[in-house]
């Protein structure tokens, strides 16, 4: 038996979450532990306690509600996503793993279905990692990755703690911030944030994985001058420097792997003046692949191409990392059951690939099995008011995530 979702009820829900936060673009702006956040975490709770579940509330502010199953000794399934967007984001993101999550647990009380497994439905505190870093803040803590002291004293940029944010929307639980048993698995739907599925003519993404990844950062030091008296052959420019750099990065992937990607996403230029030579500019880094060894091989070819650039220029240069993670690849067993279930549909189009972003999976994996089902990204956008995935799509991906999460929850 094919497990059905009201589609109606599921559309409804969607639509109602995105109602908070909601900006004049059709986005999303709710950003971890401001208001828009309890607004929608209160919202969540509520529909928890419809649903007879039992919530708790763990010491960073991750939500959990529980439905019994029929075996109590039995190791948990977990379920669910985050509700947190991007400044000015979309309304999909993973809020559409949320309400999905919502939806199978709304279906098995609908269709009177007991399963083995407790499933526990969750939703992460700060994902997104907006306003606080890093991101998959909360299930970092939850999963061991981060220490909880160390991350309750991280601030925004007005110099607001996290602790001091979860106590004042009254999200401080009490739960220990921490698995306090064993759990059988985890699974996550989220959109691509790609354009792959689409590309493939699919409308569901089988995950496999994900990525491994290396940031860095290097700052050129030259001398700054008046723009105008100092002759071309006179100069130390540290922006021509950073420039040559990010163009190296821009065709690194090219010679690294197919799906290498690399991106330089931020630059700090001093003195960032018209009329002045600049003296000091500090660029970011990010390449990824699959192959941990290629993530390897572009960390050294990024600190190759620093001192390259820097001695074309005759400037000073300082290379460092900023964060290395290896590729991450999920479990068979909740890989094969959402191919199961994908394959039980007629209709189905699903293919297999990695993510190339991060997601709560991510820390999820040293817990228990995980898996993810994504969603197709039209034209591949996200974390942006055009973020877009037809209803259709929205609900195909979620028949997937619910029938392989009743297979995993029946075992």
């Amino acid at each position: 038996m094919t497990l059905q979702l009201d589609t109606d009820r599921f559309v409804a829900t969607m639509e109602e979450q995105a109602a908070i936060g909601a900006t004049p673009d059709d986005g999303l702006h709710r950003l971890a532990l401001t208001d828009a956040d309890k607004e929608i975490r209160d919202w969540f709770v509520d529909q928890l306690t419809d649903l007879n579940l039992t919530v708790r509330i763990d010491e960073f502010g991750n939500i959990f509600g529980r439905r019994q199953g029929t075996n109590p000794d039995a190791n948990p399934v977990l379920i669910g996503s985050h509700l947190d967007s991007q400044p000015n984001g979309g309304i999909y993101d993973g809020q559409l793993g949320v309400v999905t999550a919502l939806e199978f647990l709304r279906t098995l009380e609908d269709e009177g279905i007991e399963t083995r497994r407790p499933i526990e439905i969750v939703n992460w505190t700060n994902e997104e990692g907006s306003r606080f870093q890093p991101a998959m803040q909360g299930s970092g803590v939850w999963a061991g990755a981060h220490a909880l002291e160390a991350e309750y004293q991280k601030t925004d940029r007005a110099g607001t703690a996290v602790r001091e944010e979860l106590e004042r929307i009254g999200y401080l639980g009490e739960s220990p911030a921490e698995p306090t048993e064993p759990y059988d698995s985890y699974l996550e739907l989220h959109i691509e944030q790609g354009p792959r599925l689409e590309r493939a003519g699919a409308n569901v993404g089988i995950v496999t994985g994900i990525v491994g990844f290396t940031w860095g950062e290097v700052t050129f030091t030259g001398e700054a001058d008046h723009s105008g008296p100092t002759p071309m052959d006179h100069r130390r420019d540290a922006l021509v420097a950073a420039a040559d750099f990010i163009t190296a990065v821009r065709r690194l992937p090219g010679t690294l792997g197919e799906a290498t990607v690399g991106t330089v996403g931020a630059v700090d230029v001093s003195p960032n003046s018209i009329n002045v030579i600049p003296n000091e500019v500090t660029v970011t880094w990010d390449v990824r692949d699959g192959d941990d060894a290629v993530v390897e091989q572009a960390a050294q070819r990024a600190r190759q191409e620093a001192a390259a650039a820097a001695t074309r220029e005759g400037v000073e240069y300082e290379v460092s990392d900023r964060m290395r993670a290896p590729s991450i690849s999920f479990a068979d067993r909740t890989v094969s059951a959402v191919t199961a279930a994908a394959d039980e549909m007629a209709d189905c189009r699903a293919i297999e690939l990695e993510s190339g972003a991060g997601h709560d999976a991510t820390h999820l994996t040293s817990v228990c099995d995980t898996g993810m089902v994504f969603a197709v990204s039209e034209d591949g956008k996200s974390h942006s008011p055009a973020e877009y995935t037809s209803w259709d799509d929205c609900c195909q991906a979620a028949t997937v995530f619910a029938n392989a999460a009743l297979q995993l929850a029946t075992e």
